[in-house]
This record gives structure tokens, C-alpha cells and sequence, in this order.
């Protein structure tokens, strides 16, 4: 059965949610749990405490958050299951709506993306 990660993308310091929203999304997550369908999950801290290693030409640099140069960052994820990419994108869709609903004053990115279950393929030098 295929599974996917979802990820929510916002401007950080947008403000907390309201309490109708996480209502919502604890009803949501709760039928996608029962329904197999929602495997794991969550939100994330801003990115005061964040730590990136960027790589360039060979070298390894740590980049210690906050970012101030990022307008959106990751905010929540999702690993989900579904029978088919239509009912992943149906899902997708549905909570993305729950924000529209709950929240109409954010502004947020829903992404969908396929996990693949085949080994990388090595790069050639």
C-alpha cells in the first residue's frame, strides 16, 4: 500500500491557531488513524533552536537557527497510507480545508509527496 508524507509550510510567527481548529484536526486525525490511514505525525517548534548542515563544493557548514531570511518553513508533518494517489490527494485536500475553515487568516501550503519504497539508485562519480 502506498504511503505518502504530508508537509504543512507557513510563515513562522503567524500566530497560533485557534482552539476550533485543533478541535477539528484532533477529530480528522482521529477518523484518518481509525481508517489506517494516518500513521504518524506532528507539529514543529519554529526555528529559533533549528540546526541545518549545508553542504557546498565539499565542505560541511552548521547554520544555527532562527532563520530570518526564510519566508515559509516546514510547520507539521504526516506519513499516511493509502490504497491510491487519488485517495492521498482527496486526504490531502480535505485537511487543507480544515484550515481554510478554522483558520481563514492563515496562509499555509499543504504538500503531498509519494514515499518511495525502492532502494536510491548510487550517483556515479
Amino acid at each position: 500500500m502506498p504511503r505518502f508524507m504530508g508537509f504543512v509550510r507557513m510563515v513562522e510567527g503567524g500566530g497560533m491557531p485557534p482552539q476550533a481548529l485543533f478541535d477539528a484536526m484532533d477529530k480528522y486525525i482521529g477518523e484518518q488513524a481509525q481508517a489506517g490511514h494516518f500513521l504518524d505525525g506532528g507539529g514543529l517548534f519554529g526555528t529559533e533552536d533549528a540546526v541545518n548542515f549545508v553542504v557546498r563544493k565539499g565542505e560541511t557548514t552548521r547554520v544555527d537557527g532562527p532563520y530570518a531570511e526564510a519566508k515559509e518553513v516546514v510547520g507539521g508533518w504526516a506519513l499516511l497510507q493509502y490504497d491510491t494517489l487519488e485517495e492521498a490527494i482527496a486526504g490531502q485536500q480535505e485537511f487543507a480545508e480544515l484550515h481554510a475553515k478554522y483558520w481563514p487568516e492563515c496562509e499555509m501550503v499543504a504538500t503531498l509527496r509519494q514515499v518511495s519504497d525502492e532502494a536510491p539508485e548510487a550517483a556515479s562519480a
